[in-house]
């Protein structure tokens, strides 16, 4: 899918105390240690140092969702460390200075429509004509059913923004609002799913629960909000589904129509072979 000439910005990943580049390409991305990869873009700059102001707005980020109570950095230290001590991998959770933290989160795929990604990149002088007109070709596939993806976040990492840091990772150029996140928990061999507003902490959700995911995992499906927002569609996304629906009209006319003639010949042959009373 992913060009390896393509450039795919990096960022900064943390593995206990070593560092590695943010993404991989595809070729790359064979080994377990290498599918792990971040969705941090702007969080923690090195050359700056907490300030109060920051101490602040981690208060704010850190407040839980649906009325619950905030954490203090002690809170959050101990349940750090609960959770580190319920893990049998390298997948830690860290704790930064200014009272945030850093983990993984994996999110399971469960798409039912294909995904849109550029079209290959071809060497031939064709493929200059098109870039110079200006057309950008795409291609569809699905993903791969019940795949999974590792993502390395902070505390501060929104569920809008982990939905971009996975098209990024396989280049998909959909538009973010076509998807959503949802948080998965299993409960009296009961499957219950809740879809994640854009500005929940996917890693918060994921400290509170613990490691288990039959408690709590995350699954990546198609935004169904029972109203389509045709505005996320592309032009020739939109075009093909008129396309489709025309086809489908005309099938649906043609089925209507056959069955009424058949219904028509049925009457006429029961009218002729009846006798005036």
């Amino acid at each position: 899918m992913a060009n390896s000439s393509d450039k795919t910005p990096s960022f900064e990943m943390s593995w206990g105390s070593s560092t590695s580049s943010g993404y991989c390409s595809e070729e790359d991305c064979d080994s377990e240690f290498e599918q792990y990869f971040t969705a941090r873009t702007s969080f923690f700059p090195k050359t700056k140092k907490p300030t109060a102001t920051d101490a602040d707005k981690v208060k704010k980020d850190e407040q839980v969702e649906h009325g619950k109570p905030e954490w203090t950095t002690a809170e959050i230290l101990q349940k750090v460390k609960e959770y580190n001590s319920q893990i049998n991998s390298n997948l830690f959770m860290n704790m930064n200075k200014d009272g945030s933290y850093t983990g993984f989160v994996k999110v399971q795929f469960k798409l039912a429509r294909p995904v849109s990604v550029p079209a290959p990149k071809k060497g031939g002088p064709d493929a200059g004509g098109r870039r110079a007109s200006g057309v950008k070709r795409r291609t569809s596939f699905y993903l791969p059913k019940d795949a999974s993806k590792h993502l390395h976040i902070s505390s501060r990492t929104s569920a809008r923004e982990v939905i971009e840091a996975l098209l990024k990772k396989f280049t998909v150029v959909d538009n973010p609002g076509k998807f959503a996140l949802f948080e998965r928990s299993e409960r009296h061999d009961q499957v219950y799913l809740r879809k994640l507003s854009d500005g929940e902490r996917p890693l918060r959700l994921r400290l509170n629960a613990g490691p288990n995911e039959k408690v709590l995992s995350f699954v990546l499906k198609e935004n169904e909000t029972g109203e389509v927002n045709w505005h996320a569609f592309s032009m020739p996304e939109l075009k093909n589904f008129l396309l489709i629906l025309q086809r489908e009209e005309e099938e649906h006319v043609k089925q209507i129509v056959k069955r009424y003639t058949l219904a028509r010949t049925k009457m006429l042959e029961a009218l002729s072979g009846s006798t005036p009373g």
